[in-house]
């Protein structure tokens, strides 16, 4: 890349982050210091405020960048990745949102802790949150190390690695300082830039093709090298079984893991209202739905305009297709326009991980305070300390983060984040939905459920070609893979499921009627709610 683009990109990384850091400091100097305030923004964020924030939460650097990238590589496979993701929303607002907010307080653990023994319980649903969350983290950080390794020349290795490590200090200064109020404005602001750029890039894509999107189709096609294949299934996921029965685990991921992701179900916690949090929802389906359809011209148009081998030729896993796309519609390489666009879109999706990261930070440090301490250290410890170990455990896990984030550089952020969605509906939306809607679920049940689904997906994920076994796995030399599918949730999330039914059928325990007529109670009308 010319001098020019990295000179107008890098600025625009700065003015994003000098506003961010602004809205962080100013926050910081006008909370009150209590869990509340820090864990959910003192729950004061109206319907449509917590809708932009969800959708800035949950259109990640997976999104923008490596959902196009699949679409450019793949075609209609890479399209999966758009589906899965916005169907998942469905899930979340027909089953999980409004009972969610009614029985919790600030944490996953909330609602299960509600009618089980805490203490186990809390440790078991903490841990899961912040095995998903780190998960959920190394995406955003690959992302960011892709989208500077290309603004700086697409070789430097350190220059990735420094980027990697430059996004987790911010996303620890960020929750550190600012808490759920700073990171949910940073998110409101990320998503109408990202919406902006988006609604900018499609247009111009269309515009190009004359408003023919059968024209880019049969472009995308002949330029991909595959031919009429591009737009048709199987290019990624057919062929053999092993193929087709990882795209069944990849759609039962994405469509399951949703509703089990830590950083979207704290979002609920930030309305005062039941009926609030189902409003948010709406309104983050309509943006989510909106963005996802623009992400599937984007990704034809990367593979029409661009090409695929030139994609490729960028980076491996595809996920530098949309800023090239932007260089060539603004006139090219050496343009003025050129330089511009992919200027912005470069800041845009980078305004995008750090937004994204901090709220996953946010969350999972949430857990390590509100759950793991609380449990393990006192058994009623101070809100004060709470917030302080959220904060020291912010920059444990950003560390954990960084460390992960630069071993799976090389990986596609779409296909990571399949990953966190495959342990989050192993591990987290089984014992969930028990909790919510069956009555003769134990504390048994709950902690066998949650680790029942959580061990086995990450041992199949250590076990799978996406750790040995394959040039693209993270240890190329050494082949240890005997999973043969790369996305665990086919086996781990029956797995989850199972284990809570053997769990709570073997459990001495008996099932305290009262505590769930209360629960339910509390999550179908929201008395008593928080």
């Amino acid at each position: 890349m010319s001098d020019d683009h990295q000179t107008l990109a890098l600025l625009l990384f700065s003015a994003f982050i000098a506003v961010t850091l602004g809205i962080t400091s100013w926050v910081g100097h006008n909370r009150r210091g209590s869990a509340e305030e820090f864990y959910v923004g003192g729950r004061l964020f109206s319907p449509m405020e917590n809708g932009f924030a969800i959708a800035g939460d949950y259109m990640s650097a997976a999104s923008f960048l490596g959902i196009s990238g699949l679409i450019a590589l793949f075609g209609y496979d890479g399209m999966l990745y758009s589906v899965g993701f916005l169907v998942a929303w469905l899930v979340v607002l027909f089953l999980v949102a409004e009972l969610v907010r009614n029985c919790g307080r600030f944490t996953l653990a909330d609602v299960v802790a509600s009618r089980m023994r805490e203490r186990p319980v809390r440790i078991a649903a903490g841990t899961s949150s912040v095995t998903v969350s780190v998960l959920y983290l190394v995406a955003q950080m690959v992302g960011a190390g892709s989208l500077v390794a290309l603004l700086l020349g697409g070789t430097s290795e350190a220059a990735r690695s420094w980027t990697v490590i430059g996004v987790g200090a911010l996303m620890v200064i960020y929750v550190s300082l600012g808490g759920m109020r700073a990171t949910t404005w940073i998110q409101i602001v990320k998503a109408v830039l990202l919406m902006a750029g988006a609604i900018v890039m499609t247009v111009l894509v269309l515009t190009r093709f004359h408003g023919d999107f059968n024209q880019l189709l049969n472009t995308a096609a002949e330029r991909s090298g595959h031919g009429k294949d591009f737009l048709s299934p199987g290019l990624k996921y057919g062929g053999d079984w092993t193929a087709r029965l990882d795209f069944i685990s990849l759609g039962l991921a994405l469509v399951l893991g949703t509703a089990g992701l830590p950083h979207i179900l704290s979002r609920f916690y930030t309305v005062p209202t039941a009926r609030a949090a189902r409003r948010s929802v709406v309104w983050s389906i309509g943006l989510i739905g909106s963005f996802y359809l623009m992400t599937i011209v984007l990704g034809f148009g990367a593979a029409a305009v661009v090409g695929t081998d030139e994609v490729r030729k960028s980076n491996a896993a595809g996920n530098t297709a949309v800023p090239l796309l932007a260089l060539d519609l603004g006139g090219g390489a050496g343009s003025t326009g050129g330089t511009v666009l992919f200027a912005v879109v470069a800041a845009v999706a980078f305004a995008t991980i750090l937004a994204v990261v901090a709220g996953i930070t946010l969350a999972s440090s949430a857990s390590v305070a509100h759950d793991l301490y609380a449990s393990l250290r006192r058994r009623h410890a101070r809100q004060h300390s709470e917030v302080a170990v959220a904060r020291l455990a912010a920059a444990g896990i950003g560390l954990a983060a960084i460390a992960l984030g630069l071993l799976a550089r090389d990986l596609n952020v779409a296909f990571l984040v399949g990953l966190a969605f495959a342990v989050a509906a192993s591990a987290n939306l089984p014992v969930l939905l028990y909790s919510l809607f069956w009555r003769s679920f134990t504390t048994r049940g709950a902690v066998w459920s949650v680790y029942g689904g959580l061990v086995p997906a990450l041992l199949l994920v250590v076990l799978s070609p996406v750790v040995s076994g394959s040039p693209e796995a993270l240890f190329p030399g050494v082949d240890f893979h005997v999973f043969p599918l790369q996305n665990p949730g086919l086996v781990s999330i029956p797995l989850g499921f199972l284990a809570g039914w053997i769990g709570t059928a073997t459990s001495a325990e008996q099932p305290d009627g009262a505590k769930h007529a209360e629960t339910e109670v509390r999550a179908l009308t929201g008395a008593g709610a928080v």
